[in-house]
Parts: structure tokens; C-alpha cells; sequence
């Protein structure tokens, strides 16, 4: 089996790639220091494990976690924390695999031998049993095979299109595979639809203008990557927008 080893700690990568060293029927093909890096490596590697720590500055290993979920064969995951009384006891209810540091041999053994993918829900589920975020501050494009990571700070809006989603944001457009009714479930603080088939970010719009045919129309801060047309407002979602654009 091969495994990925993912911790901000390089003592603790080491630590975790000795004891998969004494362990038959398991190699250590690779190590990330941070979830950015996890993302992209397991999208080159594609492991059938990743030993990843949930506690990472930036992207966290939770929302690692949901990316690598993403992927067309996504690797199993074995979480691994401090001791935390409420994330081990969402562990165990979820039936999630995990390892405490200082990581045991014997523990870790019998969590790579129960290893298993996660399904839909069940990070979202983990998280809030934990007590810890399941937010994500990315949304994840696939181009030219590889996996780009895009910060939700850095999108303009979202566009949908029959089955397709274009994120617009400050260095170009890519496709993703997610829906825009996820989308608006999912990022309902930051973002707000404008008609049925557009999402905008509320921190991205400048004002709403009147056009000469007397719609309603966002104008961005920075717009170089939404066309105008594409910003109108529909009646049914003026009222909303009106109101999240003061903050009511």
C-alpha cells in the first residue's frame, strides 16, 4: 500500500515514515508539510493512504481532507491529532480512522489496517461533532490534469452554464465540478445569487447602477473577468442583494 505522510511538523513526518518502515505491505512514497502540497502530490502520486494532521496553518486537515475526497480515486485517510475529547469521539462515531500523538506503533498498525475512503458527509459530520470548522477557504479546479486550489477571497462570482461552473476570480477562469446550488448552500455568507445561474461575492461588488433599458446590474470592484450581461439582477433576487449589500 502506498502512503502519504502529511504534518507541518518534520519531526513528526519523520516519526510517522520510520514507523512505516517496520511495517510490512506498507510504503511511504512521498511527504507534504502543508495541505496545498498534500493536494498536489496525492494528485500525482494517488496513493491508497494518506496519513494526514488535522491541525495545519492555512489549509487544515479537514479541508484537505474534502479535496482529496474530491479526486477521481481518492486515497483513504487516517487522521492525525492530539488528544482532543471531541474530535476522538467523532472519530469513533463516524467510524474514521485516526492515531493520537505521539502516534503508537501498534496504533498506527491497526488504523492503516482499518483504513477505509470517506463518504459524502462524513467530514462535514466529523466537524461539527468536533467542534472544528469545516469551512472551506477553497474551492479546487482541475486544469490540464493537475489540481489548482483557488482562495475563496480571491473569486469574483460564480457562473453556471447547463452542467458546467466557471469560478471567475482575480488571476483568470477555471471550470469546477461543484454545483451552483452547493455553492450557494455552502458559501451563503460570502456569496449571493443575483439570478438563477450567478453567484456574486458580496466583498466584490462596488454598487448597483441602473442600465438604459432600466435593469438592475452589479458593478464589481474589478470586473476584467465577468462580462456585464452576466451581472444583471433579476427581480426575484434585487431585494436580497440590496439588503446583504447594506448589511441588514
Amino acid at each position: 500500500m502506498r502512503v502519504i505522510v502529511v504534518d507541518d511538523e518534520q519531526l513528526a513526518r519523520e516519526r510517522l515514515r520510520q514507523l512505516l518502515d517496520d511495517e510490512d505491505g506498507y510504503e511511504c512514497v512521498g511527504e507534504a508539510g502543508n495541505g496545498r502540497d498534500a493536494v498536489a502530490l496525492c494528485n500525482k502520486l494517488q496513493p491508497d493512504i494518506v496519513l494526514l494532521d488535522i491541525r495545519m496553518p492555512g489549509l487544515g486537515g479537514i479541508e484537505t481532507a474534502h479535496h482529496l475526497n474530491g479526486q477521481d480515486h481518492p486515497p483513504a485517510i487516517v487522521f492525525t491529532t492530539a488528544y482532543d475529547e471531541y474530535a476522538i469521539d467523532a472519530f469513533d462515531a463516524r467510524a474514521v480512522g485516526y492515531v493520537l500523538k505521539p502516534v503508537r506503533r501498534s496504533k498506527l498498525a491497526a488504523a492503516l489496517a482499518q483504513a477505509s475512503r470517506l463518504v459524502p458527509g462524513t467530514l462535514q459530520s466529523v466537524a461539527s461533532e468536533a467542534r472544528m470548522s469545516s469551512a472551506r477557504r477553497h474551492v479546487c479546479s482541475r486544469v490540464h490534469g493537475e489540481l489548482k486550489l483557488i482562495p475563496l477571497a480571491d473569486i469574483f462570482c460564480f457562473r453556471a452554464d447547463q452542467k458546467y461552473v466557471t469560478v471567475a476570480h482575480s488571476n483568470g477562469q477555471d471550470l469546477i465540478d461543484d454545483s451552483l446550488k452547493t455553492l450557494a448552500e455552502e458559501f451563503h455568507d460570502e456569496f449571493v445569487r443575483i439570478h438563477r445561474s450567478v453567484l456574486v461575492a458580496v466583498s466584490s461588488i462596488s454598487r448597483i447602477e441602473k442600465t438604459s433599458d432600466g435593469k438592475s446590474r452589479i458593478v464589481l470592484r474589478d470586473n476584467s473577468q465577468v462580462d456585464d450581461k452576466e451581472l444583471i439582477i433579476s427581480r426575484r433576487h434585487l431585494a436580497e442583494v440590496r439588503r446583504r449589500l447594506i448589511g441588514v
